[in-house]
């Protein structure tokens, strides 16, 4: 029979946070571009950032690709031209001003139908003077693509501006119904010039102390899975983010190459950056285990715990030892358990004594761990009343 001093149920118990909601998490943001706005908008919400941009972009008015399918639809222009997102767009129309190639491009595509994603792409589309002929509610490249089917597309010229990526189930889809795709490269993602802060995010998904992970973009996503290839971690980051790391996402489409290799993500049902931090700030605290712990709610968060609301900050060890303890409320948990639960421990049970004073002293309630001579500490969870017996058993 397992070892215990009582015969307790750890309650879970309803929050009644006074922290900011994300106070005590840290989330790491691999987003090259809008990574300020992100980052505040966490941290407002009092969560910890960890920022390591996942790719960088190339310069719209350096990209020799661009100019080369710029002066190539110029020259025969296209008779459909389909604008995935608006800045890409708008970067696609100034590159083109400042290689005075404006008038050319803008009398391009004023003769061919003009499709938008959505209504960012739609704006994009208007603000160069042109005149869209439909625009996709659902924001999905998917409805672009079923309309351009629907209606027929073979024998067509299509110019297709991409987001940063290849769109080549897109692209064949076109190709095989008999469309001829000019690929609009108008920004390009390569590996960031710096790997060592995608490197530190590798490492703190792949040791937990992350707790969730944010993508705006699938490139940012795929050149997170690259790196951690090249390092020999994918196996340990797949197994974080299945697992410990929330990984959210501004949309679906962003979040298909984690999904193909069974990621569970969140994202919201707009896709936008104030949408997905909305979205991640409801899913992750729900993550927390609270618990009622010698009369007061215990809430264990990424780096911090909260004791009746009041955010404590917790030393790595603390924690490791606070997760130890609370994986078996109630129950003892023998010191030998406790030093192999310690980061970088060795064999001497007195790191586990010495981890424990400063985590009481980090909780600012001793009482919440109990000590059991000679055998170990628990956590003190309030009992749960036992059910109303006075009829006694039946059966």
């Amino acid at each position: 029979m397992a070892d215990r001093t009582a015969v307790a149920t750890a309650a879970l118990v309803p929050s009644q946070d006074t922290a900011p909601p994300l106070a005590g998490y840290t989330i790491g943001i691999t987003a090259a571009r809008r990574a300020d706005e992100l980052a505040a908008l966490l941290q407002r919400r009092g969560a910890t950032v960890l920022r390591a941009p996942a790719l960088r972009i190339v310069p719209l008015a350096d990209d020799t690709e661009l100019l080369a399918a710029t002066r190539a639809l110029i020259a025969d222009p296209p008779d459909i031209a389909v604008a995935t997102t608006g800045i890409g767009f708008r970067g696609w129309i100034e590159a083109a001003e400042g290689w005075n190639l404006f008038d050319d491009l803008v009398g391009s595509l004023a003769k061919a139908e003009t499709l938008a994603r959505g209504p960012k792409a739609k704006g994009a589309i208007r603000a160069a003077g042109l005149r869209e002929a439909w625009s996709a509610e659902s924001e999905s490249s998917v409805e672009v693509l079923e309309r351009l089917l629907d209606q027929g597309v073979d024998g067509r010229r299509i110019a297709v501006q991409l987001h940063g990526a290849p769109l080549r189930d897109f692209v064949d889809s076109l190709t095989t119904a008999g469309a001829e795709v000019v690929e609009v490269p108008v920004y390009r993602w390569l590996p960031p010039l710096d790997l060592g802060p995608v490197d530190r995010l590798l490492d703190a998904t792949c040791s937990g102390s992350l707790d969730a992970v944010t993508f705006t973009s699938a490139p940012a996503a795929l050149g997170l899975l690259d790196r951690a290839a090249e390092r020999g971690q994918t196996a340990e980051l797949l197994h974080a983010l299945r697992r410990d790391v929330l990984p959210v996402c501004v949309g679906p489409v962003t979040a298909a190459p984690l999904e193909e290799l069974d990621i569970a993500t969140v994202w919201p049902e707009r896709m936008r950056l104030g949408a997905m931090v909305q979205t991640l700030t409801a899913r992750l605290p729900d993550r927390a285990r609270r618990l009622a712990v010698a009369g007061h709610t215990l809430e264990l968060r990424g780096q911090a715990a909260l004791v009746d609301g009041d955010l404590r900050p917790v030393p790595p060890a603390g924690m490791a030892l606070l997760r130890a303890l609370a994986r078996r409320p109630g129950w003892v948990v023998p010191r030998s358990e406790l030093l192999r639960a310690l980061p970088g421990s060795g064999d001497d049970e007195h790191a586990v004594e010495t981890a424990m004073a400063r985590l009481r002293a980090a909780l600012g309630t001793p009482r919440l761990i109990a000590t059991v001579v000679k055998r170990g500490y628990r956590l003190a969870v309030d009992p749960v009343p036992a059910p109303d017996t006075k009829y006694g058993d039946e059966g």
